[in-house]
């Protein structure tokens, strides 16, 4: 199952496919009792599919049956034993996709000719991805963080490793002088080459960054480069050679911290925007301000769901399982403010108090 979200796989997912393009959601659970139900509820869904796939006249007997076996072999890759909040299956003509994700998705079948893919954006977003870069004078991991845990990366040429006859690891240990390891111009070239790799890397796919190591380890790769300039520095050696695990550990209570610097800075924003009457709060004024592109800043209560249905101009509370109901409304809304270019930070439950759950701050 898929996990990590860039911007070029957004795109890929996002192109027109040959009808149908078959999206199936299911809210999975990671823990007992709960996620007893989670096989029967996607039996259930894929089921569902197959059953629109059958009557819609407009697909043929041939294109029918490979999305069907696209959809089988989606569901012979769910692994709901490691399970997160929100499930998702993509099948086409010819191809097929399952994604997990940290955040709930409502239970929904559609039949289209582009992927529903609002909830991985949302979802994306909640997750706030970051980089972190591992260095030592011999290697340099990079790693692909998210909600609670980091992954080994390969992007960008990572990890990368100094040649042997450049640089004799053993020697070092053996004569114990390892401030002079950063001194040497081999190991200068070295952290120059993963500079010039992770900047390429970000001008790709912009994070924020976290660059662990020694601390002549951070200063040199400050000094011989550019990333380290605008990175948050972990000064914890040995996790350019260890598991993700011992580096998520390290990073823990640095992103903690951040997360919370973050909060404070979105809650002080919010209150200028009111003093400025460019504060908008509520499910109606927001999708409104949203789609009209006015939106700058948008933060959402991580938990925070709605389930709305239009009425003209205007959203009205509804029912889950209503006809015409959206059930994704808040995930709609994070998905357009990020098409217009707004920035959208989630913050723990019960920050925006009497915003609700959800409040903006406008361009106009």
């Amino acid at each position: 199952m898929e996990h990590a979200l860039s911007p070029a796989t957004l795109a890929e997912l996002r192109r027109p496919r040959p009808y149908p393009a078959v999206s199936v959601l299911t809210p999975t659970h990671r823990r007992e009792p709960d996620n007893e139900q989670d096989p029967v509820r996607l039996r259930n869904v894929v089921t569902e599919a197959r059953k629109r796939l059958e009557s819609d006249p407009s697909v043929t007997r041939e294109r029918r049956n490979d999305v069907v076996a696209q959809l089988d072999r989606a569901l012979a890759e769910v692994d709901l034993a490691h399970a997160e909040d929100g499930l998702v299956i993509f099948a086409a003509p010819g191809e097929h996709q399952v994604w997990s994700l940290a955040r709930t998705v409502p239970e929904r079948v559609v039949l289209s000719d582009t992927f529903l893919t609002r909830n991985l954006v949302a979802a994306q977003a909640a997750e706030r991805p970051f980089w972190a870069l591992s260095v030592s004078p011999d290697r340099v991991t990079l790693w692909s963080g998210g909600e609670g845990r980091v992954v080994a990366d390969e992007s960008g040429g990572f990890p990368l490793e100094r040649r042997q006859e450049n640089f004799d690891a053993e020697r070092q240990m053996q004569i114990g002088d390892q401030p002079s390891v950063f001194r040497d111009e081999g190991t200068r070239h070295f952290l120059r080459e993963a500079d010039t790799a992770m900047s390429t890397l970000l001008r790709e796919q912009p994070r924020p960054l976290y660059i662990t190591g020694e601390q002549a380890a951070l200063s040199l790769l400050d000094e011989v480069g550019s990333v380290a300039k605008c990175a948050v520095h972990v000064p914890h050696g040995g996790l350019a050679h260890a598991g993700p695990e011992a580096v998520w550990q390290a990073l823990r209570p640095v992103l903690e911290e951040e997360s919370h610097k973050d909060t404070t800075a979105v809650i002080r924003e919010l209150i200028s925007a009111r003093g400025r009457r460019t504060f908008a709060a509520g499910l109606d004024e927001l999708w409104q301000s949203a789609q009209e592109g006015r939106v700058r800043l948008l933060a959402v209560e991580e938990n925070y769901r709605a389930t709305v249905s239009e009425l003209g101009e205007h959203l009205v509370p509804a029912e889950s399982g209503d006809l015409d109901a959206r059930e994704d409304i808040v995930d709609e809304i994070v998905e357009q403010c990020l098409e217009t270019g707004a920035e959208v930070r989630f913050v723990p439950d019960g920050t925006l108090g009497d915003a609700n759950g959800m409040a903006g701050v406008l361009r106009y």
